[in-house]
């Protein structure tokens, strides 16, 4: 056989066997080639000898130990990290102050409203006019005797001319009982002279008896009309002391209708208008600050109230002025409110341009000075047990039981527990404890060293 024939007797045979399996192309035939093939597959392994697959597992195992060796180091490193660097930690820095020695003012403070020290009440002295004129106007400040407003006098005016006329009338029947009295007096004079010579006569039988008892009638009715004219006089002149009288309560009304200033001081309320009747019993038309002193009417805790004393010196802030008001505690209430547990304080203001009354205010008042070792009052801090001060010693916290005395808004008097020139933390806290190291820096920013307090 020849090259050629032996080169193409496979692809003859091939298309044989397609032939004869009815597959009419070579990809076809191939197909059913593979499927045949994989189902034979595990009869094939289960074939494979023994000792040929332990010679299969003991290569597979050379391989992984192999693999495992040559990357044992980064799988020990992944396995087992070393531990991190060791750094020196450097301590918290912590603002410090030292405890100074110094003078320290404890104050109460207290709320209230401002009110006058003493409040005039001005209403008109007489009844039933009405209101002609109004010469002043809230704020304005009066002197004692000032002229406020004036009420209607055209009622006293019409009173006024009848008195008038009355007085005139009194002075005229005055004078005609005078005129009378001296007729009356002149009459007696010559009836009497008259009786007196007739009884004369009668005794020398030169007149009759009849004419005696004439003359004696006469005389009688003489002093009669004498007594008369004096009673008349006595008359006329005690109308003309009710007619002054009257008068003189006229002028006393015209007067009242003219309303004054009691005393000098400050117009805090005017409820006056014009034609209004003025009344005694009604609202007053007038309410005076007398000589214009304000002061502070405040409630305090019955607490407080026991510190404070008459005469202690106060400062008193009001709303819109940055700038206190000198003042002293003038008055203490004895009594204390059984429901609200507060009593009465009254603080009177030296001077109080400007202020409004019914206006609330706060008042500082210095109940206690003395001098002591100082400390912020943020280093203080507070718990169950009692106030505590932490004291930087060696750049060592240290948290120091304290026992305090007088307390402001800013620093506190220490009794016991901390001496002038220990170094204390100026605000205490709870992120550093007892024992901790700490880096001091003082109040400036710039550290310090922590030294040994004396």
């Amino acid at each position: 056989m020849s090259a050629v024939e032996k080169q193409n007797r496979p692809e003859r045979d091939g298309e044989r066997q397609r032939r004869e399996e009815g597959f009419g192309d070579e990809a076809s035939l191939t197909a059913v080639r593979l499927s045949k093939h994989a189902q034979q597959a595990p009869t094939d392994y289960r074939r494979t000898p023994w000792y040929t697959k332990l010679t299969i597992l003991v290569l597979v195992v050379i391989a992984v130990a192999t693999a495992l060796y040559a990357y044992r180091e980064p799988l020990m490193a992944r396995l087992n990290p070393p531990p991190p660097p060791v750094v020196d930690a450097k301590p918290p820095a912590v603002t410090v102050t030292p405890a100074t020695t110094g003078a320290i003012t404890e104050h109460a403070v207290v709320t209230g409203n401002l009110v006058a020290r003493e409040e005039i009440l001005v209403s008109p002295q007489i009844e039933g006019y009405a209101v002609d004129k109004i010469m002043v106007e809230e704020g304005d400040r009066v002197s004692e005797g000032q002229v406020l407003a004036e009420l209607s006098t055209t009622t006293i005016d019409t009173s006024l001319a009848q008195n008038e006329a009355q007085t005139a009338r009194a002075e005229a029947a005055i004078a005609q009982a005078e005129s009378a009295i001296a007729e009356a007096k002149a009459n007696q004079d010559q009836t009497t002279s008259a009786y007196a010579r007739s009884k004369a006569l009668v005794r020398t039988g030169n007149t009759t008896a009849e004419q005696l008892d004439q003359r004696e009638a006469a005389a009688k009715m003489a002093d009669a009309r004498a007594a008369a004219a004096e009673h008349a006089l006595t008359v006329a002149k005690a109308d003309k002391k009710l007619a002054d009288a009257q008068r003189s309560e006229l002028m006393v009304r015209l007067e009242h209708t003219k309303v004054r200033a009691p005393a000098a001081g400050v117009i805090s309320r005017r409820t006056a208008r014009i034609g209004a009747i003025a009344s005694a019993s009604g609202d007053p038309l007038f309410r005076i600050i007398r000589d214009g002193d304000v002061e502070l009417e405040a409630d305090v805790p019955e607490a407080t109230l026991a510190r404070i004393r008459s005469g202690m010196a106060a400062e008193v802030t009001t709303a819109g002025r940055k700038e206190p008001f000198v003042a002293r505690v003038r008055l203490v209430s004895p009594e204390v409110n059984s429901v609200t547990r507060l009593g009465r304080v009254r603080i009177a203001i030296d001077q109080a341009p400007g202020l409004t009354i019914g206006a609330f205010s706060r008042a500082s008042v210095a109940v206690a000075s003395r001098t002591g070792v100082l400390v912020p009052q943020s280093a203080v801090l507070y718990t169950e047990d009692g106030a505590t001060v932490q004291i930087v010693h060696d750049g060592v916290v240290a948290t120091t039981p304290v026992k305090l005395g007088l307390r402001t808004e800013k620093q506190a008097e220490v009794v016991e527990g901390v001496k002038a020139g220990d170094t204390v933390i100026a605000t205490a806290g709870t992120f550093v404890r007892d024992g901790d190291k700490v880096s001091a820096v003082g109040g400036a920013g710039k550290a310090q060293p922590a030294t040994e307090s004396e």
